[in-house]
C-alpha cells in the first residue's frame, strides 16, 4: 500500500517539524500549547515524516514540542476528528494510512468538481492565466529545491484556483475539504514516482493551453487524464 508504514519511520521525538510548520516560526511560542502540538503533528503527517502505521505517544510528543501532556491530548483528539489519527487509550495515537478506498473517493470527487469547474472557466480571464503560470513556476522552483511538500501545495493551489474561478462557493468549500488528503497523497506519489513531478507540470501546461484556446471540452479532458493518473499510479498502472 502506498502509505504503509516503513520500519525506518522516524520516532516522534526524533522528527523535527517542517520549516513551513507554524510551530517552527518565531511567533509559534505565542500560540496556545495545543495548537503548537496540532500543527507539529499535522505537518509531520502531511509530510509523511509520521507515516501511516506510526504510533505516537503523548510523552514523546510532549517532549518534542516542549509542552505538558494535557494539550497533547487535546491536539490528538482534534486530529482524530479530521481522520488523520486513531486514538488508543493508554497506548497513544496511530497515524492512519491512506486507504485505497480513500484514494478512490478523493479522485472521484476531484473529477466531478474539477471537470465542471474548468469548463466554466472558459473564456479564461487574464488574471487566472497569470496566476496559473505563477503556480507552475513555483512548482518548478520547489522541485529544483527538492521540497516535495511545497511542490504538492503549489500543485493543489493550481487546481483550487480553477475551482474558485468557476464561482460556485458550495463546490469551492467542498473542494477545500479535500486539501489535507490531496497534499498527503501528492507527497506520497512524488516519493514513489519522482519523475511524476515534471509530468505533472507538463500536464498543467496542457490544461492551461486548452483554457487559453477557449477549448472547454479539451481542458476537461486534460483535467480528467491528469487527475486520473493519481489513481493509476496507486494501482501500479504508472503512465
Amino acid at each position: 500500500m502506498l502509505a504503509a508504514a516503513r520500519s525506518s519511520a522516524p520516532s516522534p521525538a526524533s522528527s523535527s517539524p517542517a520549516s513551513s510548520s507554524p510551530g517552527s516560526s518565531a511567533s509559534a511560542s505565542q500560540q496556545p500549547a495545543a495548537e503548537r502540538v496540532y500543527h507539529h503533528v499535522k505537518e509531520a503527517v502531511l509530510d509523511r515524516r509520521y507515516e501511516g502505521g506510526t504510533l505516537l505517544t503523548e510523552g514523546e510528543l510532549a517532549q518534542a514540542v516542549g509542552v505538558s501532556r494535557t494539550p497533547v491530548r487535546e491536539a490528538l483528539l482534534k486530529l482524530e476528528m479530521e481522520g488523520l489519527l486513531k486514538l488508543y487509550p493508554k497506548k497513544g495515537a496511530l497515524v492512519l494510512a491512506v486507504s485505497a478506498q480513500e484514494i478512490s473517493d478523493v479522485v472521484e470527487t476531484r473529477l466531478l468538481v474539477e471537470e465542471h469547474a474548468v469548463r466554466k472557466c472558459v473564456p479564461v480571464p487574464a488574471r487566472l492565466v497569470a496566476r496559473l503560470e505563477e503556480l507552475m513556476e513555483e512548482q518548478r522552483r520547489h522541485a529544483r529545491e527538492g521540497d516535495l511538500r511545497a511542490v504538492a501545495v503549489a500543485d493543489r493551489c493550481f487546481h483550487a484556483e480553477i475551482v474558485r474561478q468557476a464561482g460556485n462557493q458550495i463546490l469551492s468549500r467542498l473542494y477545500d475539504q479535500l486539501r489535507d488528503r490531496q497534499l498527503r497523497m501528492g507527497v506520497a506519489v512524488m516519493e514513489a514516482h519522482p519523475d511524476r513531478i515534471a509530468k505533472s507540470i507538463a500536464e498543467h501546461a496542457e490544461i492551461l493551453r486548452a483554457l487559453r484556446a477557449g477549448d472547454a471540452e479539451g481542458a476537461a479532458r486534460c483535467v480528467s487524464g491528469h487527475v486520473g493518473r493519481v489513481r493509476d499510479l496507486v494501482r501500479g498502472e504508472a503512465r
